[in-house]
């Protein structure tokens, strides 16, 4: 994206324009452990980077081993230094996340930021492994349980070096787009009334209330771990592939107004990292700063609803 566009700053001092890097200049995450899942392409692999740049033990939860080892080499190319390791998660698998979460746990690490970025988006109807609509089982479902599965080591990691937590949740603007029910309980299998952009909204949607029941429930125990979602902007990804027309589009036209790939990772890195988020949870960020989502995402009884929900499909 050209730099004039889009490039005034907010009360955070960034802007649509910044990047990962300088929202994250200065900065260091030495003896920081994060989780970033889907790190083997776009928004995944270049947080994965820069929080690696930056000092922190990064594990780079991945479904394409190969396509993340390639991206480990890469950084490592650049920063022989950094400390990255590659694990296999397949999040539309409740089976694979829970051998990642068990080999993890069993690796004895301490976790600080857990992001949960992985997802697929407006895929043809299909059912998961596990008998869910893949678009909410994979962009939800699997990261509620992955969070569920992470929560105790990073409540120790946070107790015992006094370092605030940060669990990031990457949602989209495209959580205003989701069916009028908002969340459909009932009629989460339903192919017959299926939208592809409908379920992604639904599932953008299912990521902001997340965090903010995540929120609330940390308050309420007094747990210093934060979670917030955010919207990375508009970007060139491979999430389109699916839609070829739209892809073609945005590959092309696109450049002119969106964002490249580390302006895409910026606010993950800025609400994962930087000082300015500290002490904040349960907030909603776009462009690097403090956004408002719209009401469905602000309703608390809907988030417990959904965390109730979830519980009983990976229980």
């Amino acid at each position: 994206m050209p730099p004039w566009i889009f490039s005034r700053k907010g009360a955070s001092g960034f802007s649509r324009a910044s990047t990962a890097d300088q929202v994250t200049q200065g900065l260091s995450a030495a003896g920081l452990t994060a989780i970033v899942t889907g790190a083997s392409s776009g928004i995944g692999a270049e947080t994965a980077r820069v929080l690696a740049a930056r000092g922190a033990h990064v594990v780079m939860a991945a479904r394409n081993l190969a396509a993340a080892e390639s991206v480990r080499q890469a950084v490592l190319a650049d920063t022989p230094a950094a400390i990255l390791d590659v694990m296999e998660l397949d999040l539309s698998s409740m089976a694979s996340v829970r051998k990642f979460a068990a080999e993890f746990n069993a690796k004895g690490l301490p976790l600080n930021i857990l992001v949960n970025n992985a997802g697929v988006m407006a895929t043809p109807f299909t059912l998961s492994k596990d008998g869910i609509e893949m678009q909410f089982a994979t962009n939800h479902v699997g990261h509620f349980l992955l969070t569920n599965l992470l929560l105790e080591t990073m409540k120790k990691t946070s107790r015992e070096s006094n370092v605030e937590g940060r669990i990031v949740n990457v949602s989209s603007e495209v959580h205003r787009f989701t069916y009028k029910e908002g969340i459909r309980f009932e009629k989460i299998n339903d192919e017959a009334e299926y939208s592809t952009f409908g379920a992604y909204g639904q599932s953008k949607l299912a990521n902001i209330l997340h965090a903010n029941e995540l929120a609330r429930r940390f308050k309420e125990e007094g747990v210093n771990i934060t979670a917030n979602s955010l919207h990375p902007g508009c970007i060139i990804t491979n999430l389109l592939r699916y839609h070829g027309i739209i892809d073609v589009l945005t590959r092309t036209l696109g450049k002119l107004v969106l964002k490249n790939v580390n302006q895409g990772a910026a606010t993950t890195c800025y609400v994962a990292l930087h000082p300015g988020a500290k002490g904040l949870s349960g907030k909603y960020f776009s462009d690097s700063n403090v956004y408002e989502a719209n009401e469905k995402a602000k309703d608390v009884e809907l988030a417990k609803k959904l965390w109730d929900f979830s519980i009983e499909l990976t229980t």
